[in-house]
């Protein structure tokens, strides 16, 4: 079954604001590794929460990002 979710990515060293995409997937690691591959990054961190909302840290060239997946 797929599921659409949203990820926000939040730069971590700069006041920018945070970004969101939707992405259908069947969990929050696909929807995550699509993500990741769509902007070209590399995940550094990943946290599965129970419930709805998963977090992870990721870098993209000399930038760290918040990211938080959620289901909609």
């Amino acid at each position: 079954m797929r599921l659409r979710y949203t990820v926000e990515a939040r730069p971590l060293t700069q006041q920018e604001e945070a970004s969101s995409t939707t992405i259908e997937a069947s969990d929050a690691g696909e929807a995550l590794t699509s993500f990741v591959r769509d902007n070209r990054s590399e995940i550094v961190s990943f946290q599965s929460m129970q419930g709805r909302e998963s977090i992870a840290t990721v870098r993209r060239n000399d930038s760290v990002y918040l990211v938080r997946v959620y289901s909609n």
